[in-house]
């Protein structure tokens, strides 16, 4: 059985009322490939879910853009996976390179994380990349291997994790990986996971790109064998976002 394409939108802190209602219109109206192609998670900020959720079409899920790493209680601004679940969400992102960066969020945090929002029943798109030094400096499968290792030494079962590769160099700047760029690294991290994990695992578990993807660039990038799908940044805020998951076709003519 192959891995279904997977497009995530991540709309980060944008939006207000009537230009998420736009968004969600646009993708409620426009013909995209059926949900046994490809699988579509729409990540909204906090304070629109419940929008969203009660327009967005059933075949699109919905996502957060972070949880909490424990149960509920006295921590000021944070939303916790139970919480989530009362909501009716089932999926969320975890150790996006902006969290890890600017809120200074450890692997070992990002690890711990992942593993209590599968606990409680969600599905996580965890996301792992490198920065232009250590790209630059040859570290790249160091530091990616270093942030899956982090999730893999605390979790045991990888049904419900998507593993995001962005290279922090290529989030939101215009710059992207080439095709090879991103399927040499994929290939790499399934190669980890068949070494440190397993080959059932490394063979089912879906491997995402994301950095700068476009209507533009994401034929190609579909095309490479070990990726799976996106994690959309900028893009998936506009009409082009159609275009994007439209490329799932590309692996299943394939």
């Amino acid at each position: 059985m192959g891995r279904k394409f997977f497009v995530g939108g991540n709309w980060k802190c944008n939006g207000t009322n009537e230009e998420i209602k736009k968004i969600v219109s646009t993708l409620n109206d426009r013909q995209v490939p059926s949900s046994d192609v490809v699988e579509v998670v729409i990540s909204p900020p906090y304070v629109f879910l419940p929008l969203v959720k009660s327009l967005l079409h059933p075949d699109f899920h919905v996502a957060v853009q972070n949880c909490w790493v424990k149960k509920g209680g006295a921590f000021t601004g944070e939303i916790s996976a139970e919480m989530l679940k009362n909501l009716d969400i089932h999926w969320v992102i975890l150790g996006h390179s902006e969290r890890r960066l600017l809120l200074g969020e450890s692997n070992e945090f990002v690890g711990e994380k992942v593993a209590y929002a599968l606990s409680q029943g969600l599905k996580v798109i965890a996301c792992v990349g490198e920065t232009l030094e250590q790209r630059e400096s040859g570290a790249t499968m160091d530091v990616v291997a270093a942030q899956t290792k982090a999730i893999a030494d605390r979790i045991s079962d990888w049904t419900n994790v998507v593993v995001a590769y962005e290279p922090v160099w290529a989030i939101g700047t215009g710059k992207v990986a080439t095709p090879a760029q991103a399927q040499e690294v994929h290939f790499a991290l399934r190669k980890w996971l068949q070494t440190n994990v397993s080959a059932q695992v490394a063979e089912s578990t879906r491997i995402i790109y994301g950095g700068s993807v476009n209507g533009a660039n994401c034929k190609e990038l579909a095309a490479q064998p070990d990726v799976d799908g996106f994690l959309v940044g900028g893009a998936s805020l506009k009409a082009e976002f159609l275009d994007i998951i439209k490329s799932a076709t590309v692996k299943s003519s394939a």
